[in-house]
């Protein structure tokens, strides 16, 4: 299955599949969504009301992805499931970063 991450002129982009009022904060591996696509699947405890889960996400991302906080955003999809989360900076070594995050999460 081909990685849920594609370069972007100004770093990375990620799709998500994000469930929301979970036991824990996690991001527990790729998934293929309904139409085949790949996506990260991720749980927060947080809920789905005034951009809580969002504001989750973007936190769990962050330290996922090993970057700060403030260089993750919701791009599309704030009130769906499937989300595309950007993570700005170098995307050369966004790249790598994330890759890794994947490998750890596929070797744990």
């Amino acid at each position: 299955m081909e990685p849920p991450i594609k370069a972007t002129a100004t770093g990375v982009q990620l799709r998500v599949r994000l469930t929301p009022r979970a036991d824990r904060d996690a991001i527990d591996g790729v998934r293929a969504l309904a139409d085949g696509r790949p996506a990260l699947s991720a749980r927060v405890r947080a809920v789905p009301e005034k951009g809580a889960a969002n504001n989750a996400l973007e936190t769990l991302v962050a330290v996922w992805a090993g970057v700060p906080a403030s260089s993750v955003s919701i791009g599309s999809g704030q009130t769906q499931r499937v989300k595309s989360v950007d993570i700005s900076g170098e995307t050369v070594a966004l790249l790598a970063r994330c890759q890794n995050a994947l490998v750890n999460l596929n070797s744990g």
